[in-house]
């Protein structure tokens, strides 16, 4: 079988822009260092807009971008919405939105009506907790996922057409899985390949197990990002099966790649990720290749091109 890296367009499913200095971001707070999967993220707590972006990308032909919320203060959630707007309106980038929204607060049938009301927000996110780890999930721990409260925000997100990208490590798939057959009508969008942290042979027999579990429900996709290791420089060899495992598990029509930047910046250069990415389905044929970087999440994101402040729409 011949094989062919992709030199095609990309559209970037997961990325976050960011002004610390003047955002409201309480983790990238001077002073603020939260537990993190990476370890210390100190490097990243710097101004991060589009010029910066497709400076980090240069290489690859990034056409489009999806901007991810990025843990801005809670008590606001509609000023981050506001806020990208901006961004997007000055840079003609990102081209679409996932909002912040905590789907348990009083006020969630407001906040996701307002939300729903921006032109470029096409999801929302709320990390739903849980268990920390597989033992204390086959002890019966839960996250939000399984409490009624939180499932009535949810049960909103369809009236809106919005989806869900949800942001769970691999042991909570099985409340994902029922929560996806409960409401057929919400698309759920996997976040950073299901969290494949674990990786010696029990915790990659586990996250195989639960991501094969999870696709059998049609209406969950999933974002292959956010699988750099804390201890170690991104590389090929560490990721590979991975990649190749998820494609396999999903369908290259239910998947899409993503750079996690400047997050995972952390771990790797933008074009050490992916060229990784492009090398780990460099044999699929070519139109399985742009379903993956390109228009599996137009379609799932409905992309919007915009001009940059100062340019005609053409």
């Amino acid at each position: 079988m011949t094989t062919e890296y992709y030199s095609g367009p990309i559209v970037d499913a997961h990325h976050h822009f960011w002004q610390p200095a003047i955002n409201p971001h309480p983790w990238l707070a001077d002073g603020v260092l939260i537990p993190f999967r990476y370890g210390d993220y100190s490097a990243i707590k710097r101004e991060y807009l589009p010029p910066d972006y497709f400076i980090d990308a240069v290489k690859h032909q990034m056409v489009e971008t999806v901007y991810i919320d990025a843990e801005w203060d809670p008590q606001d959630p509609l000023g981050e919405t506001e806020y990208i707007h901006t961004v997007a309106q000055r840079y003609g980038a990102p081209n679409a939105v996932v909002a912040q929204a905590w789907l348990d607060a009083d006020n969630a049938t407001e906040l996701l009506n307002a939300q729903a009301q921006y032109p470029l927000v096409r999801s929302v996110r709320h990390k739903p907790g849980g268990a920390a780890n597989p033992q204390e999930a086959k002890a019966g721990k839960r996250t939000l996922m399984s409490h009624d409260g939180w499932l009535r925000g949810y049960a909103e997100l369809a009236k809106h057409g919005l989806h869900f990208d949800l942001q769970t490590p691999w042991w909570n798939l099985e409340e994902a899985k029922r929560l996806a057959i409960d409401f057929p009508d919400t698309l759920i969008i996997l976040n950073h390949t299901g969290l494949p942290s674990d990786r010696s042979p029990e915790g990659l027999a586990g996250w195989h197990r639960a991501m094969a579990q999870v696709a059998e429900v049609p209406n969950i996709v999933v974002k292959i990002s956010g699988i750099g290791l804390a201890d170690r420089p991104w590389n090929i060899d560490d990721n590979l099966w991975i990649i190749r495992e998820t494609v396999a598990i999903f369908g290259p029509e239910r998947a899409m790649f993503a750079s996690n930047f400047p997050v995972d910046s952390l771990c790797g250069s933008f074009d050490t990720i992916f060229s990784g990415f492009k090398q780990a389905v460099s044999d699929l044929p070519y139109e399985q290749q742009h379903q993956l970087f390109c228009s599996n999440a137009r379609r799932y994101y409905r992309t919007q091109q915009q001009s940059p402040a100062g340019q005609d729409s053409q």
